[in-house]
């Protein structure tokens, strides 16, 4: 096996430094306090993130190469691992608000601990196959990095002050707004096209093998479906019309305790309607992408609409020739933006897009190996794919093979929708 030369090493050393860095640089502006919450299972606190993040490390790379290594704490070995029950038991999820030691001092020590041991290992000659782990760990972090953001966004959001997790230096001017794109339909002729990641690049391994696949012509919307958009579902009654939705979703919703209304984060004031950002709560952008909706709620849109969400594949098709460019995480805005400009847009950045297509594995996939092949292979099963990234994704994460995927009824995620139709 080929090692990995001294200045790529240094590279990496680098890209390392940066991307572990860059979670610390997101929890910069959190209060003690805020370290520890988990409003839902689903939300974990910041502190376990931090800590998770850094168990990867230690556990895939330190332990398995550097011989008479010691785990910086053992039971930390089960209070970070997420579901990997190849490397021991997990710690359960819904208790992580729990933890309340080790503090977060100790889990930022932590850190540097295993910082500090990964950037002697990197300095050394590595093989391709060890470097491959480190691309995988830098990958998960950035994961983790957004799953910051998109739990943090969930637990201020719950909480009745509505906090700012970064308060705006001065109020959003509504004047300097772009102009949203008026919604047209872009015909794609499909026929026998090949969708999935090829080549030596880095990607997960759902996104293999590339294959092919027929996809009938179609049309796809030019872009997101905005808020004041889905507004107007809601107001014909769209969360009352249960011709409009699955049977699944329409037995979800009737189900729960408090009935969803609206988008989450969203609140009526008076004749007003108000959308809780990472920037406080502020007046509904009409022109913005609709936000944080589920794939039930998608999907009646798209019925009230006389159309469909589109499959995984049409969506990889759409985007075969567009430029992986838009609003990500980088841009520091942590919110969907308005999407302006001709043909097709957004389709990158801003919010991740439903598809209709369960996720599931492609012809030929194979999990990697070992402990590590837990990562996508064992949650194929109930969940919708979505595709293209959000305004918390990194733009040197996605790519246009990204396979996202999440249960129908979630919608804590920056997660929106795209318009779909046959051509007949």
């Amino acid at each position: 096996m080929s090692a990995v030369s001294l200045n790529d090493s240094s590279s990496l050393i680098e890209r390392y430094c940066k991307i572990r860095q860059q979670s610390v640089d997101i929890c910069a502006p959190l209060a003690i306090d805020d370290y520890q919450v988990q409003p839902m299972d689903d939300a974990s606190p910041p502190k376990w993130h931090l800590a998770h993040i850094t168990w990867f490390f230690e556990t895939f790379i330190l332990q398995r190469e550097l011989m008479g290594y010691e785990s910086h704490n053992p039971l930390f070995e089960i209070l970070f691992n997420s579901y990997y029950r190849g490397v021991g038991l997990p710690y359960p999820r819904h208790r992580r608000g729990n933890l309340s030691r080790p503090t977060i001092e100790e889990v930022f020590e932590y850190r540097r601990a295993v910082d500090t041991k990964m950037c002697e290992f990197l300095s050394r000659s590595i093989t391709e196959e060890v470097r491959f782990r480190v691309e995988l760990g830098l990958h998960h972090e950035q994961q983790h990095q957004e799953l910051l953001l998109t739990d943090l966004k969930y637990n201020l959001g719950n909480n009745p002050l509505r906090p700012a997790y970064l308060p705006l230096e001065k109020p959003l001017d509504k004047n300097k707004s772009l102009a949203i794109s008026s919604l047209e339909w872009q015909e794609i002729k499909g026929g026998l096209v090949e969708i999935g990641a090829r080549g030596d690049d880095f990607v997960f391994d759902n996104e293999k093998p590339r294959h092919r696949v027929f996809v009938p012509p179609f049309k796809l919307a030019s872009r997101c479906v905005s808020n004041g958009e889905f507004l107007a579902f809601m107001e014909d009654g769209g969360y009352e019309r249960h011709e409009l939705w699955l049977s699944d979703g329409w037995a979800y919703l009737n189900g729960l305790s408090e009935r969803w209304s609206s988008p989450l984060y969203w609140r009526r004031e008076k004749d007003s309607w108000l959308e809780y950002t990472l920037n406080g709560e502020q007046e509904l952008e009409f022109d913005a992408p609709v936000c944080h909706i589920s794939g039930y709620e998608a999907d009646a849109y798209a019925r009230w609409k006389g159309a469909r969400l589109p499959l995984e594949a049409e969506w990889e098709t759409a985007a075969g020739t567009v430029a992986v460019e838009g609003n990500f995480f980088e841009s520091g805005n942590y919110h969907p933006g308005i999407q302006s400009g001709v043909g097709m847009t957004g389709l990158f950045g801003d919010v991740w897009e439903w598809t209709g297509s369960s996720y599931g594995p492609y012809p030929g996939f194979r999990p990697f190996a070992g402990a590590l092949g837990e990562y996508n292979g064992k949650f194929m099963a109930n969940q919708l794919v979505l595709r293209g990234g959000s305004c918390a994704t990194s733009e040197t994460h996605i790519r246009r093979t990204y396979r996202n995927f999440f249960y129908p009824p979630d919608r804590w995620q920056f997660s929106g929708l795209r318009l779909a139709q046959d051509i007949s």
